[in-house]
């Protein structure tokens, strides 16, 4: 296949192109440092003061918070975690059938990663106590700064390396070969880059920012105990379902495998950044809050917000298992009763069970999880809600990715399906 066959040049640009993406760089690392400044040991509110915007951008010029030490620390948790793929036994699958007509092979011991890492950080407690939790807790925005600049310069190797000359062509990702550097830096222009077997968008997608995002809640968790005496319920109920979240994440590692961002995202800072540091850092809010400032729930607040967890985590899990068990075999037994049609490419969407209900319904179950995460915070300030009103806007973003791209793939067939799964998240209502 040629390379122009194989890697058409992208015509249609997201985030309004190269504009958009370098306003989408700056803003969400300028979210991470305005969320810490703000939102901190000593208050928690919102910057609406020329007088706080001010202060704010000292603070960000502050060179100190660039840490070697921080740095250094990060880069070992990376080759910790690349070096626990490599030596850890693994089972070994395919991948979805991609454009050329391979199927690359990915190994699959993230969990076993885990449990390896997690034995680890009892043998660091058992020897030196909290001290190291403590450290982490203490030092979250150095190494906040050293995941940005970690997963920067990992974008721009992995954009130069999309050049390199190859006996056959190399993959391109088809919303990242703009020619735009800016644009195809930030969507990602290989689809993907691997070092050997390691696929580092798949590796990125999964371990140091999921697994971080844990060590991060345990360590903030163990700073309220030591400045507190006690870990409140709040602080329960915002890291328990987190710690689950990240714990079902490596149980089905399998299923990331045909998600949008394996199967159609180039690997560019987009990712990048993302799972290394959006996740992590901005996903343990509630709990790096709860840290300083504890909040203690009712007994019912306490009922009210584990059954509202519980409920919409079961939606978002099996929906998506549902889902995944009707790709790798319509015959099994547990999905051969749900019905589906055939469009004219030969894919079978389901009309009922859980995607009968709604055609994004593991977006609404994913939404209200994170939700009864941020009500664990407690009310007294907005800043706690950030994560669900990203994530809204996250998902209703996907969802428009996944529209479109259905509407122009499926044709005709996308208007028939709509028309018998008519809601897309929340049945008899939107």
């Amino acid at each position: 296949m040629a390379s122009t066959e194989l890697n058409p040049r992208t015509v249609h640009r997201d985030f309004f192109g190269a504009t958009g993406s370098l306003a989408v760089m700056l803003g969400t690392v300028s979210v991470v440092f305005i969320w810490y400044f703000s939102c901190n040991e000593t208050a928690c509110q919102l910057p609406l003061t020329a007088t706080q915007w001010s202060l704010i951008l000292q603070q960000a010029l502050d060179p100190s918070y660039v840490s070697s030490a921080a740095l250094l620390y990060y880069s070992l948790w990376w080759l910790w975690l690349a070096a626990l793929f490599f030596i850890i036994p693994a089972k070994v699958v395919d991948g979805v059938v991609l454009r050329d007509g391979r199927r690359l092979q990915y190994r699959l011991n993230g969990l076993s990663s885990l449990l390896v890492t997690v034995g680890v950080w009892a043998v660091v407690w058992f020897v030196w106590g909290t001290q190291p939790y403590l450290w982490i807790a203490d030092h979250y925005f150095e190494l906040a700064i050293a995941s940005i600049i970690f997963a920067t310069t990992q974008a721009l190797l992995v954009y130069l390396y999309s050049f390199r000359s190859s006996p056959k062509p190399v993959m391109l990702a088809l919303a990242g070969n703009s020619g735009n550097p800016i644009y195809d830096f930030f969507i990602g222009r290989e689809l993907n880059p691997r070092v050997g077997p390691l696929d580092l968008k798949c590796f990125c997608e999964l371990r140091p920012g999921i697994i971080g995002w844990m060590l991060l809640n345990i360590s903030f968790a163990i700073k309220q105990q030591h400045r507190f005496g006690h870990i409140s319920n709040s602080m329960w109920l915002a890291i328990v379902p987190q710690l689950v979240y990240c714990v079902d994440t490596l149980v089905f590692e399998r299923n990331v495998l045909t998600t949008m961002d394996i199967v159609t995202d180039g690997f560019g800072w987009m990712l990048s950044f993302g799972d290394l540091t959006w996740v992590p850092a901005m996903y343990s809010l509630q709990a790096r809050y709860l840290a300083f400032h504890p909040v203690y729930h009712s007994s019912l607040a306490c009922w009210a917000i584990a059954l509202l967890g519980t409920a919409s985590f079961l939606v978002f899990r099996l929906s998506n298992s549902q889902k995944n068990a009707f790709r790798t075999n319509p015959n099994d037994p547990a999905v051969s009763h749900l019905r589906y049609i055939t469009t004219e490419s030969g894919s079978k969407l389901l009309v009922s069970g859980w995607w009968g209900m709604a055609r994004h319904i593991n977006y609404t179950g994913d939404w209200f999880f994170g939700l009864a995460q941020c009500l664990a915070a407690g009310y007294d300030t907005p800043m706690v809600y950030f994560f669900s009103a990203y994530f809204l806007v996250l998902l209703l973003h996907r969802n428009h990715r996944d529209e479109c791209k259905c509407r122009e793939k499926y044709k005709k067939d996308w208007i028939r399906y709509c028309q018998l799964v008519p809601y897309m998240f929340i049945p008899y209502v939107i």
